[in-house]
């Protein structure tokens, strides 16, 4: 994944639409972003696989499939850049499907492009922002060793391919074990001051997705609890 020491930040923009992904490259361009527009789910992944964008801002609607399936192929290929889908309908199914596929946040249309702008910020600065020197570099969860500052989490020597926003979350649980946070207290201490964006079904889909890369068995976890009616915490 790049890093944002790069002089401007590359975001891909995945968009059939002549007029929208035109006004997507200019208004994000005002912004100090280096953007790349490609009109094919085909050629998103492919720009994606050889030039590793900072974030990939991805339509639903393509011309040769969907952007649920773009945005799967992208995370079985290992990219672990930020995802922002758009997408025309305002059902929870379909932002559900996304993050299920691995998208770390989803925009509704129409929306206004300072909100687009806000979201991009926002998922950049939990991507790569810098972690407090004054918190532990190294953190376990189980069998899981949680390298913050390489922003890798591995077990017995074998990395796991986590997105930005699954591991924040691991490492805001492995801070604080045992201790009980609801689905609110999550969105607030692991979205940020951008809490207001998201709900609870959010939490509920990243936390599924983490557990099926981290737990042994994602059925019956031992790593990050279930606490009924309360919310989650990591085992001790």
């Amino acid at each position: 994944m790049p890093t944002m020491t790069d002089r401007a930040q590359t975001i891909l923009v995945v968009e059939d639409d002549p007029a929208v992904g035109e006004a997507l490259v200019e208004g994000i361009g005002t912004e100090g972003y280096r953007v790349h527009w490609e009109t094919t789910g085909e050629g998103g992944v492919a720009f994606a696989r050889d030039r590793s964008p900072h974030l990939v801002v991805l339509d639903v609607r393509l011309p040769d499939g969907n952007g649920f399936d773009v945005c799967r192929r992208m995370r079985q290929l290992g990219l672990r850049q930020p995802i922002l889908m758009l997408t025309v309908q305002s059902d929870q199914l379909d932002k559900v499907l996304g993050l299920e596929m691995g998208a770390d946040d989803y925009l509704t249309k129409p929306y206004h492009l300072r909100e687009l702008i806000a979201r991009i910020r926002s998922l950049l600065r939990r991507a790569y922002g810098e972690f407090s020197s004054t918190e532990a570099d190294i953190l376990y969860a189980g069998d899981l060793t949680i390298d913050r500052t390489r922003a890798t989490v591995t077990r017995g020597g074998k990395s796991l391919n986590l997105t930005p926003t699954e591991f924040r979350l691991l490492v805001f649980l492995a801070q604080h074990p045992g201790q009980v946070f609801s689905r609110g207290q999550l969105i607030e201490n692991v979205w940020g001051s951008d809490a207001d964006f998201y709900d609870d079904k959010t939490v509920s889909v990243h936390v599924r997705r983490l557990r099926e890369k981290v737990e042994h068995d994602p059925s019956d976890p031992a790593v990050i609890l279930t606490v009924p009616g309360l919310g989650y915490r990591l085992a001790t």
